[in-house]
């Protein structure tokens, strides 16, 4: 497979350069990772009879290769990044397609795990191959861009569960094998059909840890631990409280992706124009309320109307995270972008490893606390995001830098 220099690339018609690449693969995850979601509900209640404990031990499971993300350093030294994340994407989509062969638990654990391996590596490649190909001053349009073409995929999938689910008696394994086929198969062509692109600089294949980046990791780690909270117990509710169907909730997800396709481009304008500081202020504080609102459906016995209205909204709220791979863009050393994803994407996945199953535990007490906690949790992110500084740049990193040259480390 030949190797083509970035700035060469950008000369090749639209469909062979390194932005079709990640449009394609952009659509492509989200088909196997979104269906498998949008059903993991019902069919872990359905078919494995789980409780609040038990979807917590799975999302816990899910969670450890995230934490265990920083291997992919490892992994770089032998196999391009490319190629690496492509191999990850077709795992990803093998694991799902085989999904509802195992409905026990030990099963259910198992293919997760292999599902989780291929997603987190592929995550970890993916946000290193976007920083590295798209251009500083294009990042947060384009970011947002390639959200809504993933909610576009995914919306085509979604409907036609909605359609058919009920009208055709879908089975589980069925969809499963449809969602997770296409998302590998989409993997394999773009394995063969595209060349290596070669960014301009090369990336340091050894662990990165470096000071200067002590606010950026406070947030991811903050961002992890809070995204549990909607990924493993927002949509549990909407099934066990108000006792969503496969194709409600899957009618819940088809409003999120139209709000995130319409959406995705405006806030990646927002970031652009108004900052990275400003945005992740926005989504916090939108947070706060939406968690807070969450203990209400619990506490005082809120509609199912109110419940799926602030599902929709948190939800949006992911789509503003494309601030934070920005304000890494703009401080860091290019040759750090691909050791500083796979250490970052291990310090947001460290709550992630151990909250799911003891939120599990507390959720069988109170539900309400769970989302009392997520609401502590993004006010602690506020913070963090408050010390952003208006104009990032190496050497200004938060707003107690000064504007100082960025220190050898």
């Amino acid at each position: 497979m030949r190797t083509v220099p970035l700035d060469e690339a950008r000369r090749f018609p639209f469909w062979q350069r390194p932005a079709a690449l990640l449009l394609l693969m952009a659509m492509a995850m989200p088909v196997a990772f979104a269906t498998w979601s949008s059903l993991l509900n019902n069919f872990v209640i359905e078919v494995a009879d789980f409780d609040g404990a038990d979807i917590g031990l799975l999302h816990t499971i899910r969670e450890i290769p995230g934490f265990l993300a920083v291997g992919v350093i490892a992994l770089l030294m032998f196999i391009r990044e490319q190629v690496l994340g492509l191999v990850a994407l077709a795992m990803l989509g093998l694991a799902t397609a085989v999904t509802a062969h195992f409905p026990e638990l030990g099963g259910i654990l198992t293919v997760t795990l292999l599902a989780s391996i291929g997603f987190h590596y592929y995550e970890t490649v993916n946000q290193s191959l976007q920083l590295q190909w798209i251009d500083k001053a294009r990042a947060p349009q384009v970011l947002g861009w390639l959200l809504a073409a993933g909610s576009g995929a995914t919306l085509v999938a979604y409907v036609l569960i909605v359609m058919t689910w009920e009208r055709f008696e879908l089975s589980y394994a069925f969809v499963y094998w449809l969602s997770g086929g296409f998302t590998a198969l989409v993997a394999l062509v773009c394995l063969v059909a595209y060349p290596q692109f070669e960014a301009p600089d090369p990336q340091l294949k050894t662990f990165v840890l470096r000071r200067r980046y002590w606010l950026y990791y406070a947030l991811q780690f903050m961002s992890g631990a809070r995204r549990q909270i909607f990924v493993v117990f927002a949509g549990f509710m909407m099934v066990e409280r108000f006792g969503f169907e496969v194709h409600e909730v899957t009618g819940l997800f088809l409003v999120n992706l139209v709000a995130n396709m319409v959406l995705a481009p405006v806030l990646g304008k927002v970031v652009s124009v108004f900052g990275e500081r400003f945005a992740l202020a926005f989504e916090y504080v939108g947070l706060i309320l939406v968690f807070l609102a969450y203990g209400g459906v619990y506490w005082f016995g809120w509609g199912v109307m109110l419940a799926a209205a602030l599902y929709v909204i948190d939800h949006l709220f992911f789509a503003l995270a494309l601030a934070l791979k920005t304000y890494f863009q703009k401080i860091a050393d290019p040759r750090d972008i691909a050791p500083t994803a796979a250490v970052a994407f291990t310090i947001n996945h460290i709550a992630a490893v151990f909250l799911p199953v003891l939120l599990g535990l507390l959720w069988l007490a109170s539900p309400g606390a769970v989302f009392l906690l997520a609401a502590g949790m993004a006010a602690v992110s506020l913070i963090l995001a408050l010390m952003i500084p208006r104009h990032p740049a190496p050497g200004n990193e938060t707003i107690f830098a000064g504007g100082l040259p960025a220190p050898a480390e």
